[in-house]
């Protein structure tokens, strides 16, 4: 199996992934506690389906209890650029690094189905599953299992060689294969990711109340936000960078090799005039093939009119003004808000 494992690593590389690593489905006793503590102190906000499985989540091997070994992988997305840069541009939009092109769900996916149909050609008689942050798998706490990386301060996966900008995918299987030995926490003294956090969602290091997160209520927070968190938000109106771009561990980050995942030149910083005009239609050809289309036109537009009122850019204010009689009524109030600001 060693060598069936090192074969296997030379195909994940060869697939475009940047680093592989295996532990055992039952590797992450303590991930049950921590999810249940996590959701019982009401962290999770309307993410109703974290509550839903969280026997499953808790516990990879009752998801699939035939499975022996689970294969991590990561794959690099990091940005050209300093994500940190675009937030100077208050009258255009910051759009989180991931969702600047394609939807990484597809693109992973796809790696990881040729990396399970190689494995299997090798061992005909066994069966894999293949997941990427769409099941109820608890992909980080198993990345750290397997040698990857770390959970840092942020709860995001660091890597010593990779810094942390990558996405996970995991590939369950039924053949035995030799595990690897779980990383252990580096983050030391440094205490920078929960620093420049805008909204202070980190109750304390290594804990996120997602409530608070910017990347939650810009993607899966419905209805009206918070007003005491709006001006928080700055121009952000798709996910957050702020604790990932910050942390010192990128200066070894490595160069991403998936073209797709750079960012196309329209969603680099894009003047928030032009995206509050966007209607249903025009919003899906926009993020056709797009992470950012699965929010629909209300709820981005909603992020949107709360960017324009924290531009202070008065010429911005027709722009809103325009929305206040909307037909969703959270953009509807996001706009009459954004007026007020703007004046």
């Amino acid at each position: 199996m060693s060598g069936l494992k090192q074969a296997l690593s030379i195909e994940a590389r060869a697939a475009g992934f940047a680093k592989m690593g295996i532990c055992r489905p039952d590797a992450i006793p303590e991930a049950a506690a921590r999810l249940a503590e996590f959701v019982g102190k009401g962290r999770h906000g309307q993410m109703g389906w974290m509550a839903e499985r969280m026997g499953w989540r808790g516990d990879p091997a009752a998801l699939w209890p035939e499975a022996r070994s689970v294969i991590m992988l990561a794959d690099l997305y990091t940005p050209e650029a300093d994500p940190l840069q675009a937030l100077e541009r208050r009258d255009c939009a910051t759009i989180s690094v991931y969702a600047q092109n394609r939807d990484y769900h597809d693109l992973v996916k796809k790696r990881l189905k040729r990396v399970g149909r190689w494995l299997l050609d090798q061992a005909p008689d066994h069966q894999i599953k293949v997941f990427v942050d769409t099941a109820p798998v608890m992909e980080k706490p198993l990345a750290q299992a397997a040698g990857l990386g770390w959970q840092g301060k942020h709860t995001n996966l660091l890597s010593r060689d990779l810094g942390n900008w990558f996405f996970l995918g995991a590939i369950f299987t039924t053949i035995d294969l030799p595990p690897d030995a779980p990383e252990v926490e580096h983050c030391g003294s440094c205490t920078a990711c929960l620093d420049i956090c805008p909204t202070r969602a980190f109750p304390a290091p290594f804990q996120l109340d997602a409530r608070r997160c910017i990347s939650y209520l810009t993607i899966e927070h419905k209805g009206p936000v918070d007003p005491e968190l709006r001006p928080l938000m700055g121009n952000r109106i798709y996910g957050c960078d702020d604790c990932l771009a910050i942390c010192p561990w990128n200066k070894f980050a490595q160069a991403a090799q998936e073209t797709r995942y750079a960012a196309r030149p329209e969603l680099t910083s894009p003047p928030l005039e032009d995206l509050a005009r966007l209607d249903d239609a025009g919003f899906r050809t926009m993020f056709s093939g797009s992470p950012i289309k699965r929010i629909g036109r209300d709820r981005f537009v909603r992020n949107v009119l709360y960017a324009i009122g924290n531009s202070g850019e008065k010429r911005l204010e027709p722009a809103a003004q325009s929305l206040t009689d909307d037909p969703d009524a959270a953009v509807a109030d996001a706009a009459r808000w954004a007026v007020e600001r703007v004046r």
